[in-house]
């Protein structure tokens, strides 16, 4: 089996081995390369102390990243390459980082320490692959496996649980029973994760191709990180527009939306609200009524315990909240929506509202995806032919309201936002002179 390895990789290796130390490319990188996938970044491992590693690299400049757990990074055409002495970690008191390391001679003590099969695997092109617990059959076969007893793995690191549901959602691969098994006993462990942390994985998954598995499968777990989904779960509908419960329709509209992370967030989250909003009526059937509002707030404060940035949590938010509004294909109401959410959030709508259609039952889904495709049509229209429909695009400025005499701010900002109005309703067209003096013949009234 052979790898080839970028030069900057192969220089590191040989490096330390003509220095007389045993060095692996190690993790993802050999398991990307298995697959035919070109590594992010490449990891070594390595029989050199981290002292060994600063001097054989003493022409390059080292950074110490964690030189307590044998890590030390060598600088090389501006990238950073992290190199690891062979270690086996001691207890795991705060499910994260062992609370001290061993340095060890062997190779095959330093993958035993790691979390999964397919991650367990280094080479180098001296010795080749070195796999000394299935890793290559397990990705092979499209399994993922915790390397030795996979409760110890979890208690060590729990955040180790969420990263085998990602590798599940993004490869595509099962999770082996005893795998699955622990992660369904230890999930509790995530309570102790940082938000963070658990925010990056969770991204990462449900991006994944295969993310509507993991979450039906293991939505117990994904409870876990965020409880506000449990009320969801199993919570019946009761309307002819929907032929499955809250969460299942949750699941099928993400995996109905492409992989952005904003849009498989808004997804997640589009009726969350729901539970909290239900109502029935004399003859039995449920309603919703603000339930995008409601799911908007819930949503908020989700995504700013999760630490997710401002902006991102700004335009979930939009989403969720106009989410259900019936768009026509009407011009002057399009630009009236366009107006006040602006182009990308209207074109990021329609992709939330098509998805939200395609999982709900088949009850005038044929009719509700024509005027959503109609509406979608007549808005690209109005995008590409730029008409007018904010005060940017707008033929006059404030500044000629001053010229012809308007002077307060609040007397321009007014006839400004009347002027848009006569524009977008198509009674004024978007000609300064005819503007200016529609805005002559109101001042003089003034």
């Amino acid at each position: 089996m052979r790898i080839v390895l970028p030069e900057n990789v192969k220089f590191i290796i040989d490096r330390l081995q003509s220095a007389g130390y045993d060095c692996y490319a190690v993790g993802g990188c050999v398991r990307d390369s298995l697959m035919g996938r070109e590594p992010h970044d490449w990891d070594f491992t390595t029989s050199a102390l981290p002292g060994d590693i600063e001097r054989v690299f003493d022409d390059h400049k080292t950074l110490d990243i964690g030189k307590r757990y044998g890590t030390i990074a060598v600088i090389r055409d501006g990238v950073h390459y992290e190199i690891t002495t062979y270690r086996v970690d001691g207890d795991y008191s705060d499910t994260r980082h062992p609370d001290e390391v061993s340095f060890a001679s062997e190779i095959g003590a330093d993958l035993s320490r790691r979390d999964f099969t397919v991650n367990a695997m280094a080479y180098n092109e001296r010795d080749g692959l070195v796999d000394l617990n299935g890793g290559r059959g397990d990705l092979q076969y499209g399994v993922i496996r915790c390397v030795g007893d996979p409760d110890e793995r979890f208690n060590e690191d729990a955040l180790r649980i969420l990263r085998a549901l990602r590798f599940a959602a993004v490869l595509g691969y099962s999770i082996e029973q005893k795998t699955s098994d622990a992660i369904l006993r230890n999930r509790k462990l995530l309570g102790g994760i940082s938000p963070e942390r658990i925010r990056d994985e969770l991204l990462k998954l449900l991006c994944g191709e295969k993310a509507d598995f993991v979450l039906r499968r293991y939505r117990s777990v994904i409870a876990v990180i965020i409880p506000e989904l449990k009320g969801t779960f199993d919570f019946e509908q009761n309307t002819k527009h929907h032929n499955r419960d809250v969460y299942r329709h949750t699941v099928a509209a993400v995996r109905n939306i492409e992989p952005d992370p904003m849009l498989r967030v808004t997804m997640l989250f589009h009726d969350i609200g729901k539970p909290l909003t239900q109502t029935t009526d004399k003859n039995g059937a449920c309603h919703y009524r603000n339930h995008q509002t409601v799911g908007a707030a819930m949503t908020k404060e989700i995504l700013k315990r999760l630490c997710m940035p401002n902006l991102f949590i700004d335009e979930v938010c939009t989403l969720i909240r106009w989410h259900d509004e019936r768009f026509r294909p009407d011009t002057v109401l399009l630009k009236g929506y366009l107006r006040k959410l602006g182009a990308r959030a209207m074109k990021n709508l329609y992709k939330v509202q098509r998805a939200d259609i395609l999982a709900q039952s088949s009850y005038m889904r044929d009719e509700k995806l024509s005027t959503l495709g109609a509406s979608y049509n007549e808005l690209t229209r109005i995008l590409e032919s730029r008409e007018c429909y904010n005060l940017r695009m707008m033929a006059v400025s404030g500044a000629d309201l001053i010229h012809i005499g308007y002077h307060t701010g609040a007397e321009i900002g007014d006839m400004l936002e009347i002027l848009l109005d006569k524009v977008i309703d198509g009674t004024l067209p978007n000609d300064k002179e005819a503007l200016l003096s529609y805005a002559k013949s109101g001042f003089d009234k003034a």
